[in-house]
């Protein structure tokens, strides 16, 4: 395993644009937290604190797919550059002006989240021309997953020390100048200056003229769905046993349950094509989530069935990627992947609001009913559109290849996008 990583790392641009990737979107993954401890410094309450949060959560799902639909058109670093700059200095406006006069501060947090960058997205449109072959770019595609686990799991470790070290707006500031560099280094590579989208058809639904894509944004939704349903249900469990730092400890869980399957998936050299490879870790995903509604008293217990949790999310989320790029249309690789982004985080605060009422009326373990509800939801869509995925919206060659991989390997300076 540690070879095939190792090997893939050696590649020329890769630990730069993953790294360079997961320091630029450190503002977008840890707003939600910054603001928060920020409007709360300055006198700001709770209910305020959660709307700013929320707005600026909103607006960053509005703008990724338009974003991303530009950066298709455009290129990356005429649209990515002067994105993470908006997006950066209208959060160190927010930080400088507090939370009065208010519109200001609205319109900084809302700025702030449309103009995000969608680096996600123009990180895995660019895979194809770093990696040149299909096993490395499936690879690839793990490692972005794994490294998001990376991100929510340390991101707000950082917004901690720093708060400890300075204070809330410094947070903000430092964590925004940095997104500014991080997104920096990416967007002057060598791979981002060269990438351009293939000519796309012109259509105001740009990716969503997909069906595939459709029925795999619906799917994510509900995993989305049950991630956001885990976060305040384990908040109940930490509650009911009298020690809120156990919340921390089953997120945690989590996460290393995801960066252990991902890590895993990543070393396998997958055979065929990976749209039934998909609906079978979205089976374990749900059989996963099943056992948290036992919410056990042994907290190391609970922990544990927290781990299993999150062992097949990452490499579903590295199955998918793969999914997206057979069955986004010529030339919307990047707006589709920014599809993903914004169905995915528009399904954790679905799940959030449906888990908080369902706790109320219940405990815990009614919380934890949701996410197992909301992975066999995920599911059904999937067996549901079956023979929608069956069809990829471009050609693909023997092994589940994508069009993106063989012009990769045939021509240096491809042209991203499917034969239609």
């Amino acid at each position: 395993m540690a070879t095939g990583y190792g090997e893939l790392l050696r590649v020329k641009h890769v630990t730069r644009l993953l790294v360079g990737t997961l320091v630029g979107r450190l503002p977008n993954g840890t707003a939600a937290l910054a603001v928060v401890l920020f409007v709360r410094a300055e006198g700001g309450g709770f209910t305020l604190a959660g709307l700013l949060a929320a707005a600026y959560g909103v607006a960053t799902a509005v703008g990724q797919p338009l974003l991303g639909r530009l950066v298709d058109v455009h290129g990356q670093p005429r649209v990515m550059l002067p994105a993470a700059v908006v997006s950066g200095l209208s959060m160190i406006l927010f930080a400088l002006v507090g939370t009065e006069p208010a519109p200001v501060a609205w319109a900084a947090v809302v700025v702030a989240g449309l103009a995000t960058p969608p680096l996600e997205g123009g990180l895995r449109a660019l895979w194809p021309s770093v990696i040149r072959h299909g096993d490395g770019v499936h690879r690839a595609y793990a490692l972005d997953a794994v490294a998001q686990e990376v991100m929510f799991a340390g991101g707000p470790l950082v917004v901690m020390l720093l708060v400890a070290a300075w204070s809330e707006s410094a947070a903000l500031l430092v964590v925004n100048v940095v997104g500014i560099l991080g997104a920096l280094s990416v967007v002057v590579s060598a791979p981002s200056r060269q990438w351009r989208g293939a000519p796309r058809e012109a259509h105001w639904l740009g990716a969503l003229r997909s069906r595939g894509l459709l029925a795999l944004l619906a799917c994510f939704f509900f995993v989305g769905t049950a991630l956001g349903a885990i976060a305040v249900a384990n908040v109940a469990y930490a509650d009911e046993h009298g020690d809120g730092l156990i919340a921390t400890w089953l997120t945690s869980g989590l996460g290393v349950g995801a960066l252990i399957g991902g890590l895993a998936y990543g070393a396998v050299r997958w055979a065929g094509p990976p749209e039934p490879r998909l609906r079978l870790l979205a089976v374990a995903l749900a059989a996963g989530y099943a056992p948290l509604v036992l919410v056990p008293d042994g907290v190391a217990l609970m922990t544990g069935l927290s781990v299993l949790s999150g062992l097949f999310l990452a490499p579903m989320l590295a199955c998918a990627f793969v999914v997206i790029d057979r069955h986004a249309p010529v030339g919307t690789v990047t707006e589709a992947f920014s599809w993903l982004v914004t169905t995915f985080g528009v399904g954790a605060a679905a799940g959030t609001a449906v888990a908080g009422p369902v706790i109320e009326r219940g405990d815990a373990a009614s919380g934890f009913a949701v996410p197992a509800a909301a992975g066999c939801a995920a599911l059904l869509v999937l067996l549901a559109t079956a023979r929608v995925l069956a069809v990829p919206g471009g050609r693909t060659a023997p092994g589940g290849e994508t069009q993106n991989d063989r012009n990769a390997a045939l021509e240096p300076g491809f042209r991203s996008g499917h034969q239609a």
